[in-house]
């Protein structure tokens, strides 16, 4: 069994094709039974999300894999020619494949580095799949590893530390200023996106009153209404400026809106409590001689983005930690796959043995006539003993080696040794219980 991924990216692909080859959530599950439906693939998993859209599947064969996968993108978009998606495709198997789930999961493929929304869309994409029996014993513990390989980047990486957007840069700063923001107040001076964005943190990071203000009055209503606000008519947010302690500004006004006079009268007011601004305007509305005012902290859009550039610095070398974590994790998948290909000659070798040893005793216990219980204790006894010792050294050696490279041709000399090939057809008489039986004990559960 060979595990395979076909898909695209926002690196091989632009979101015009993206976007036609994209799964909803509505569809997700239909497309899985479709794609388990499909000759050749044995267990499969979609991930579709803004910036990837996937086929992660266990095959038999990895080329009739890859074909059925392109088939199943074409079906599900019939609007689509093959021409239009093709050139834009990955196509990995074995380790590349496993190697590129873990790196998915860990956000290392991700368009920013360390970000944690697709270890989340990682998770449901597994349990929807679960629910809907596409995966089996391969995947399952592909994808659980994958989780505890995310999960092991995040311990032992920083890799998610320090912020990597504009906006979010501007709420670490009011973190370092104010040391928290439970119970800070933020004034918004105009609509700009980054600005939406940077207040938006900072609700979420604790600020308990949001005061807006833009040219046109009902567009503040609207903002103000989303964050829980207040809105603020434009000619009155001066008579507001001390009330904030975090004042954004993002407007299209070519001059300065805010002026040095407007803050040093509100630091006067505020009893010289810190007061922290943002001017993520361009060009710039807030007077940068503000900053000469003690307590006033002024950041520009430029100043925002130094920062930005400098955790994403700090965020590649984390990430170079972490591609050895993957590396490492990536060894014992591969020793674990190894293993299934020697798990089965081991269960057929004991069958085997067995099932000889069963009907042996039966007929020396028929030629023998009548024995005592405790007799007929002792014949059993014997058998299972010689049977035990003969296996014993195979077994062995089996074991020790399932998981190196040579796993599978000592697994393939015993069949032949002991003729079981007949005793394997690809294991359908294996139990689930038995197959999950090969998996590390102790593997994390999604």
């Amino acid at each position: 069994m060979d595990i395979i991924v076909v898909g695209l990216n926002h690196r091989t692909a632009p979101i015009e094709i993206r976007e036609k080859l994209s799964i909803s959530d509505a569809q997700l599950r239909e497309a899985l039974i479709r794609l388990k439906s499909c000759h050749g693939i044995d267990e499969g998993l979609i991930l579709s999300t803004c910036n990837r859209v996937e086929v992660c599947a266990a095959v038999q064969h990895i080329p009739t894999g890859f074909q059925r996968i392109k088939e199943f993108f074409e079906d599900h978009h019939t609007g689509l020619s093959h021409e239009e998606w093709n050139a834009y495709l990955y196509l990995y198997s074995e380790d590349e494949a496993i190697r590129h789930v873990f790196r998915v999961a860990s956000s290392l493929d991700s368009m920013v580095i360390g970000e944690p929304q697709v270890l989340g869309q990682l998770k449901e994409a597994f349990d929807v799949a679960m629910r809907q029996k596409a995966t089996g014993v391969i995947l399952n513990k592909v994808f659980r590893k994958a989780i505890s390989v995310a999960k092991r980047v995040r311990t032992e990486t920083k890799i998610a530390e320090n912020a990597v957007s504009i906006s979010f840069a501007a709420v670490e700063l009011a973190k370092k200023i104010f040391g928290r923001l439970d119970g800070k107040e933020a004034l918004l001076v105009g609509a700009g996106e980054m600005a939406e964005l940077a207040v938006r943190h900072l609700v979420d990071n604790g600020v308990k009153k949001v005061m807006i203000t833009t040219r046109n009055f009902d567009n503040a209503i609207d903002l103000a209404k989303r964050f829980n606000g207040i809105p603020l008519r434009l000619e009155e947010f001066p008579r507001y400026l001390a009330e904030a302690d975090i004042l954004i500004c993002s407007t299209g006004a070519s001059h300065y809106v805010i002026t040095e006079y407007h803050i040093s009268q509100a630091i006067q007011r505020r009893k010289n409590r810190p007061i922290f601004l943002i001017d993520i305007s361009v060009p710039r509305n807030i007077d940068p001689r503000v900053n000469r005012i003690d307590n006033v902290f002024l950041y520009n859009i430029d100043d925002l983005q130094l920062i930005v550039d400098a955790n994403l610095e700090g965020r590649q070398k984390e990430a170079l930690k972490a591609e050895e974590i993957v590396s490492e994790e990536l060894t014992g998948m591969n020793q674990w796959l190894k293993s299934l290909e020697v798990v089965p000659t081991i269960t057929a070798l004991r069958t085997k043995a067995e099932d000889i040893r069963r009907m042996e005793v039966a007929k020396f216990l028929a030629k023998l006539g009548e024995l005592t219980p405790e007799q007929r204790e002792t014949v059993e006894g014997l058998a299972a003993s010689i049977i035990n010792k003969l296996l014993h050294s195979p077994l062995v050696v089996l074991k020790d080696e399932a998981r190196s490279e040579n796993g599978a041709r000592y697994a393939e000399a015993v069949r032949r040794l002991f003729n079981l090939d007949k005793d394997l057809p690809h294991s359908p008489h294996r139990t689930a219980s038995e197959k999950e039986d090969a998996a590390d004990p102790g593997e994390e559960k999604a």
